[in-house]
């Protein structure tokens, strides 16, 4: 039986996986569940997209007990992006739960709102090791309570440096709890983490058929240097460049392919780490909602995206290493959609082209780009605006408050109203750009829960 409701789990979780639309398990949920619900550790290989954040969460859930005002739950993440997304989802599957606090901690935030938030012991935390390492140690974060710690994309986290800081954390929350690691693959690394912070755990591995796999096309595509800029626009106006990510290697190459993308009428967004968070996180709302076509991004900055319907991911620059090849192409055909993965390869990054071919074990895919002679400017215009509301969680700003002012006093259809995603001191809303201006001028004019917030388009 692979269904939810087989699970030994309280009505709120039930009725959360309900309201999700959630009935039946993932492989990798119905083998891990039921010996993370009996307090057992476990190691589980699982790759990004397989429900191993909606597993992990109904564990640490279920395990959480409210009226104790005190950190029980700590799930520490490689980077920002999937701190964030990891939050949204224990959120959502924590809905019907009252007066959980949850915060996430992470590098590249100031320190002072942090600790003001800790002033109150949270039931849970998430966030990256580097900063949760500097909140153990100062005492603003309180580890002895600590009854689940869950070890997200470990195998990055690793990659990351971030081994020293795993085991400080661990020597300084409570010895008696529950570990659950999870990690996209099983390097001797991972195995020796395992048996410093585990004890007995149950190892997990799933096996994705043959025929389930996404269908992923790949292609290699040889050119030379100074016609890469115009082999990725000629790859980007096909219908497929309608939603897009582009890797390059150095954050300064974002940069400069964004701009240049922009300048020659794509809805382009550079993403990198030197960005500020609040522009970081920007970029990524409005590449999720889609009122941007093409996101640029490093390598890091993507690892926390997580947009199942991506039908086209590009690498301007091949990647140094085949790990990071394989990560980069599983952005695409995910939840069961196609996706096609293009690498542009120079003739000086042959070698990397080599490594990775003997990695997959098969020949590469080389195909040829007639380029086409140089047009005109072509705007290339997302199909949604993104307007920025400054109120979030703080003010009590729920989704449903923001479509009920659209759909009421602004008058929309539901219809034209896209993704809304909620912060804690701000709030998006994606709307379809013909209509866009005129749900900003009703926004502005009208009222939100009552009240009168400022609103703006992001352009």
């Amino acid at each position: 039986m692979t269904a939810f409701a087989t699970l030994p789990l309280k009505p709120a979780l039930l009725a959360s996986l309900e309201t999700l639309g959630y009935t039946e398990m993932t492989p990798v949920q119905a083998q891990s569940l039921p010996p993370m619900l009996a307090g057992r550790d476990v190691i589980a290989q699982a790759q990004t997209g397989s429900g191993k954040t909606a597993a992990f969460g109904l564990a640490l859930l279920q395990a959480l007990q409210v009226e104790t005002i005190r950190l029980q739950a700590l799930v520490l993440c490689p980077t920002r992006e999937l701190a964030d997304q990891v939050s949204k989802a224990l959120r959502k599957l924590a809905a019907n739960i009252p007066n959980v606090k949850l915060l996430t901690l992470c590098g590249g935030m100031p320190l002072g709102p942090q600790l003001a938030s800790l002033a109150h012991d949270p039931h849970i935390v998430v966030g990256t090791p580097g900063r949760v390492q500097e909140h153990l140690k100062r005492g603003s974060l309180h580890g002895g309570g600590i009854r689940v710690l869950v070890l997200d994309e470990a195998d990055r986290m690793l990659d990351m440096g971030f081994s020293e800081a795993i085991d400080d954390i661990v020597g300084r929350i409570a010895k008696h709890h529950q570990t659950l690691l999870f990690s996209a693959t099983y390097p001797d690394e991972i195995r020796a983490v395992s048996q410093r912070v585990q004890q007995e755990p149950v190892a997990i591995t799933v096996e994705v058929p043959t025929e389930a796999k996404p269908a992923i096309e790949q292609q290699f595509i040889e050119v030379e240097p100074a016609h890469k800029l115009d082999a990725l626009a000629q790859l980007l106006s096909g219908e497929r460049g309608q939603h897009a990510l582009v890797f390059c290697n150095m954050r300064k190459d974002v940069d400069a392919v964004a701009q240049e993308l922009d300048r020659r009428g794509f809805s382009a967004l550079a993403l990198h780490g030197d960005m500020e968070q609040r522009d970081r996180d920007e970029v990524l709302v409005r590449f999720a909602n889609r009122s941007c076509n093409v996101l640029v991004a490093t390598d890091v900055a993507a690892r926390g995206l997580d947009i199942a319907a991506l039908p086209l991911v590009v690498s301007h620059d091949i990647a140094h290493d085949p790990d990071t090849h394989t990560h980069r192409i599983g952005r695409t055909g995910r939840a069961g959609e196609t996706g096609l993965a293009i690498t542009l390869c120079t003739p000086r990054e042959r070698p990397k082209a080599a490594n990775i071919e003997e990695a997959q074990g098969a020949p590469l895919p080389w195909c040829t780009l007639k380029l086409a002679p140089p047009r005109g400017k072509t705007l290339h215009l997302a199909p949604m605006r993104t307007l920025v509301i400054d109120a979030g969680r703080q003010d009590k700003l729920r989704p449903g408050d923001i479509l009920g002012a659209l759909t009421g006093d602004a008058g929309l259809d539901a219809k034209d109203i896209g993704k809304i995603d909620v912060f804690a001191t701000r709030a998006y809303v994606a709307i379809g750009r013909a209509l866009a201006a005129k749900a900003l001028e009703r926004l502005r004019a009208g009222r939100i829960k009552g009240r009168n917030f400022r609103v703006r388009a992001l352009d």
